[in-house]
């Protein structure tokens, strides 16, 4: 078996894998201010709970958006015996083609998305992945990865509308009972859920007319359930496509 861990900038996400199959997927937080020991006694609980140990893990892979993190949740898998562990990044071969200007840039999060995405889906793909940032990503018909968007989050936006203005509460993301808000909550909920449904669907039909064709689309992320059935566009959502990445990047460098 396998450990996936993709650090985000909100979330830890947690997965076990043995050859095709999943066994279970986890959330923690991410906190820049945990130290080795913590995160050791973090990962632990969750394994427990699911049943396993460290031993139990023929080595482990991880994805980082946070590098102050990186290290220390690095440190506490090979505590718990899960070793070796990959970190994505320089000297790691993935095999997908980048067209940016600088492909140093593109984060591993979305490296991972897009190599499953190649994998799973035809091309070409369009890959929202909404977590603290939504980021687009386009990735042409011959597989390659061609650049894309990075968006303010929901969460972000929601959180600047509550902290700037004096008398708009913070809400969760119950769905609003209808588009026209009749009280402030559903005001609010209504203008989050159906503004960036809207911005998605927006976002998707610019970047098929500079394309000049269809693309399937696929939506991952934390947020995704909350807003993609909200779009008119056929969107598939797969919660598991980072870490599927992230055990394809495994293979082909265990392989390799």
């Amino acid at each position: 078996m396998v450990l996936a861990v993709d650090i985000g900038n909100s979330n830890i996400v947690l997965g076990c894998f043995e050859g095709e199959k999943i066994h279970f997927i986890e959330r923690l937080s991410t906190n820049q201010n945990y130290t080795m020991l913590e995160y050791t006694v973090m990962i632990k609980n969750t394994l427990e709970l699911n049943n396993m140990s460290g031993q139990v893990f023929k080595g482990g892979i991880i994805s980082s958006v946070v590098p102050s993190v990186t290290h220390a949740v690095e440190a506490a898998m090979v505590r718990l015996g899960v070793d070796p562990v990959m970190v994505v990044g320089p000297g790691i071969k993935t095999g997908l083609k980048i067209r940016l200007d600088n492909p140093a840039q593109l984060g591993s999060d979305r490296v991972a998305d897009a190599i499953a995405a190649i994998h799973e889906y035809p091309c070409p793909l369009i890959i929202v992945d909404m977590g603290t940032a939504t980021t687009v990503s386009v990735i042409n018909r011959e597989k390659e990865f061609l650049g894309g968007m990075i968006i303010p989050g929901l969460r972000v936006s929601l959180d600047s509308l509550s902290m700037r203005t004096s008398q708009l509460p913070k809400i969760s993301l119950d769905p609003p009972k209808k588009v026209i808000g009749s009280n402030t909550v559903d005001c609010m909920k209504s203008g989050i859920i159906y503004s960036t449904a809207s911005s998605i669907e927006g976002v998707i039909m610019r970047i098929e007319e500079e394309l000049g064709e269809k693309c399937t689309v696929v939506s991952t992320g934390g947020l995704a359930k909350a807003i993609i059935p909200y779009c008119r566009r056929d969107i598939v959502i797969d919660d598991q496509l980072l870490l599927k990445g992230l055990m394809i990047i495994y293979n082909k460098n265990r392989q390799g």
